[in-house]
């Protein structure tokens, strides 16, 4: 029996999943539920737990101490990646400044879910 990647076995059962129904279906109906697929990843903010956040904030601060370039994931709507270098953290209003591509943008804590110092 010749497997390929869309076909699961399940006991005596040749399953292909999904792509059996695609034959059935308009192109317009296989496009829209790819993009509903999309769309589905990018609704649900990753919850963080103690430990992530004691992590993710022990990598902002030796970005910060020893100046060097820090990559920080963010969720607005979506994940975004920026990299740059931290040139002020705030606590009272919980935000970091990063200078990246000759600007500097403003970041609350909140919204940070990933960070990863560049050396």
């Amino acid at each position: 029996m010749k497997k390929n990647k869309h076909m699961t076995v399940k006991g005596e059962i040749k399953d292909r999943g999904q792509i059996k129904w695609t034959a059935m279906m308009l192109t317009e109906h296989v496009q829209l539920l790819k993009d509903l697929k999309k769309e589905d990843r990018y609704h649900t903010k990753p919850t963080l737990d103690d430990f992530d956040l004691e992590n993710l904030y022990e990598e902002i601060r030796i970005a910060y101490m020893r100046p060097c370039e820090i990559e920080l994931r963010l969720w607005q709507n979506g994940d975004l990646t920026l990299t740059g270098l931290i040139t002020a953290i705030d606590l009272n209003k919980k935000t970091i400044c990063l200078e990246h591509s000759e600007r500097t943008e403003t970041i609350l804590f909140t919204d940070i879910i990933g960070a990863k110092t560049m050396e």
